[in-house]
This record gives C-alpha cells, sequence and structure tokens, in this order.
C-alpha cells in the first residue's frame, strides 16, 4: 500500500479504548421545521432518543451515533435551518450525559459544518460525513465533497479533537461522474483529505457492502475501517474479521426497520454474536 496521508490510525482506539468498536445508530424522529414533523412536542422527541440510546447501551453497544434521520426529504447543505444542528445538539448533551460512551454525528444531507458545530456544543467525538471528496449524485442532488470548508471550520472552533468518520463510495447515489476512478483512488482520497476514519456501505439503508468491496477498500488505507450499513448477527463475524467495527440500526430496531424503535432482545443478540467472533 502506498501511502499518501500521514493522518495516524488510531481514530477508533483513541475514541471507544478498543480496536473494534460497536456503534449504534439513533435515528432521531422528525424535527420540527421538516416535512414529517407532527406536532410532537420536544420532550417527546428526546424521550424516543433516550430510550433507543438506553436500550443500546444496555445491549452492550460501544458508542453511538446521532443522525435527522427523520427529517427525510434530506435538505442539501446549504439549505440546513439552524434548528436541526440546534436540536440535535440537546439530544446529544443529553445522551452524553446519561451515558457517557463515544457519541458521533451525522446531519442529512452531507453537512460535515453543521455536525461540527452540534459536536462541539453536545459534546460529540466524532462525525459521520457521507461526501467527503470528489462528488456524486445523490437522493437530494448534486453532492460535492466539503472536506475543505469543513476542516477550516473546525479549525475556527478550535475542535480538532472532533475526528471525522467518512463514507467511500458512499449508498443512495450514482458514481457515474467519478466512474473513471476506481474504488481504491476515491478511498484514498478519503485520507488525502484527512479523514480519521473510512465506512464502507452498501447501495442503500440497510443493504451491507459485499465483502469483495470491504476489502476493496480496506486495502487501499491505511486509516480504521467500518462498515455502515446491512450488517446482522449473520455477518457480523465476517465484517468484523475484516474490519475495525461497525455502524449498525436497521437490524437492531423492531421488524428490522429503520424507522421502529430499538428492540433489546435484537441488540442483545447482535452483541453476543458479534463477542463470539471477538
Amino acid at each position: 500500500m502506498t501511502l499518501i496521508s500521514d493522518r495516524p490510525a488510531g481514530a477508533i482506539r483513541d475514541i471507544f479504548g478498543r480496536d473494534k468498536a460497536l456503534i449504534g445508530m439513533i435515528h432521531c424522529p422528525a424535527f420540527p421545521g421538516a416535512p414529517r414533523y407532527r406536532g410532537a412536542s420536544m420532550d417527546d422527541i428526546y424521550d424516543t432518543c433516550m430510550r433507543d440510546a438506553e436500550r443500546l447501551v444496555q445491549g452492550g453497544m460501544h458508542g453511538l451515533i446521532v443522525e435527522n434521520h427523520g427529517d427525510i426529504p434530506f435538505s442539501k447543505p446549504d439549505d440546513i435551518g439552524p434548528e436541526t444542528p440546534a436540536f440535535l445538539s440537546v439530544v446529544t448533551d443529553r445522551i452524553k450525559r446519561a451515558f457517557g460512551l463515544p457519541i458521533g454525528i451525522n446531519v442529512l444531507a452531507n453537512a460535515p459544518l453543521p455536525a461540527l458545530a452540534t459536536a462541539v456544543a453536545g459534546g460529540a467525538d466524532f462525525i459521520r460525513v457521507n461526501q467527503w471528496a470528489n462528488a456524486y449524485v445523490a437522493n437530494e442532488g448534486f453532492m460535492e465533497g466539503r472536506a475543505a470548508e469543513a476542516l477550516r471550520y473546525r479549525s475556527l472552533l478550535r475542535a480538532e479533537h472532533v475526528r471525522v468518520f467518512t463514507d467511500a463510495h458512499v449508498k443512495h447515489g450514482s458514481h457515474a461522474i467519478v466512474a473513471d476512478r476506481s474504488i481504491p483512488e476515491l478511498t484514498r482520497d478519503l485520507g488525502f483529505f484527512d479523514s480519521d476514519c473510512i465506512i464502507a456501505t452498501g447501495q442503500r439503508t440497510g443493504d451491507s457492502a459485499s465483502m469483495d468491496e470491504i476489502d476493496e477498500i480496506g486495502g487501499a488505507t491505511h486509516l480504521p475501517l467500518l462498515v455502515g450499513s446491512g450488517v446482522t448477527p449473520d455477518n457480523i463475524a465476517a465484517i468484523l474479521g475484516r474490519t475495525n467495527g461497525v455502524i449498525v440500526a436497521s437490524s437492531l430496531k423492531e421488524g428490522g426497520v429503520w424507522w421502529n424503535p430499538v428492540e433489546p432482545e435484537r441488540v442483545r443478540r447482535f452483541v453476543a454474536a458479534a463477542e463470539a467472533a471477538l
């Protein structure tokens, strides 16, 4: 492997205190201002997030990501209002104070500046960014990598302690505009632009990347690698054998559906399968 970045490779151990991490996703309900918001009180919204967090933590997950997944259809970064990071900051702060586990932030769609603001306000440890370098065509339209402005904003906030986890060959979109560049090349670009951790995904929420693609991405970087969708008790052993951990959501929900509450028994089964693999 030819290194094109001097970025240290210890983000997972630094944040989670272990070499392989199980990270559960908090899919926040629709916030005020989003199309699916139907007048729920903020206390009800926060309580929903707290219940999911509690079930994930009690089931044995090592960390969490807070995400505004209920805000479908997602706005492009420049159209996201200040209310979104405000609501997310409160959720993050409450979860952090209650459970003390490492927390990440993902602001959809592809909004690292609001994510960084939320991370600083809420005490999060990292952000996830779906398109960090290059560009692709997403559900929301044309999406450009925002590494340059995001890292300058992080410097402005004096928040270099907030790590950046970035997707390679991100789901929910077409990569035809960079089809002349291979997945390994696109992966190396993430490290070149100071990503701390790489995430492999499938084609959509709940869809896993293939083992071949996971190996292809992992072979192109010295940085830690996570799988960020489609992880189940059935494939966790194979995935953990190739990576530094997983981000998991749908398979821990009632019925395996992302918008349902976290089901404690599913979390226990998943963690047991992961621990057996480790």
